[in-house]
């Protein structure tokens, strides 16, 4: 069961978010929040799997918010739902730690499978964030070019997959491996790396040059 909390200042959203993925066999939502300070208090009590957060709220801020929650080590994914298509709220988010990027605007399938794909811990980089992000680092140097000398050949294989946002599966049919194995370049990675997850290392890998 993948348990999700609400956080969204409007409460008639947040009842179609729950309508929605309560549809769902397998997820659960166990909580709301109106704002960022209350979703951090509920994310300590409540434990759940997936955060679905709204970006412009009051008292805190959805970017703010997923902030807090990674220095805080929250082991929950954040998956940011807004009304705002713009690169700016995308790429502070991401910086930010949110595992994903969804606008309000998709359809309830999108929303089920993000939540799905978060809770089983796998990145969502949909085709046009992927590409967002290629565009904003295609032009800037590599930066320390040498920092991943510590990541195996397969590693690196894995981490470019990774870029190209291949799911497990995908990975593991274009290596010829196993899921388990690539689940376990994928930790590997993130370890040698110090990164909070697979978005984190997607971004990694265009900055650095891995991915192009």
């Amino acid at each position: 069961m993948t348990r999700v909390l609400l956080v969204d200042d409007q409460m008639l959203i947040r009842a179609g978010f729950r309508t929605i993925l309560e549809s769902e066999p397998g997820l659960e939502v166990v909580g709301e929040a109106a704002n960022g300070a209350d979703a951090l208090d509920l994310a300590a009590r409540l434990d759940p799997d997936v955060i679905c957060m709204d970006v412009q709220m009051p008292v805190m801020d959805g970017i703010a918010a997923t902030r807090e929650l990674v220095a805080r080590r929250c082991r929950a994914a954040v998956l940011i739902l807004t009304t705002f298509d713009r690169d700016d709220f995308l790429f502070e988010t991401l910086d930010a730690g949110a595992s994903g990027f969804l606008l309000k605007t998709a359809e309830a399938e999108k929303l089920i499978e993000a939540v799905q794909v978060l809770g089983r811990g796998d990145a969502l980089l949909m085709p046009e964030v992927t590409r967002r992000v290629l565009i904003r680092y295609a032009g800037a140097p590599p930066v320390g070019a040498g920092a991943q000398a510590d990541l195996t050949e397969r590693e690196v294989d894995t981490l470019r997959c990774l870029a190209r946002g291949l799911t497990n599966a995908e990975i593991a049919a274009e290596l010829y491996v196993s899921t388990e194995t690539v689940k376990t370049h994928v930790s590997n990675i993130l370890a040698k790396l110090g990164l909070r997850d697979r978005v984190a290392a997607v971004i990694w890998a265009f900055r650095h040059g891995v991915a192009t």
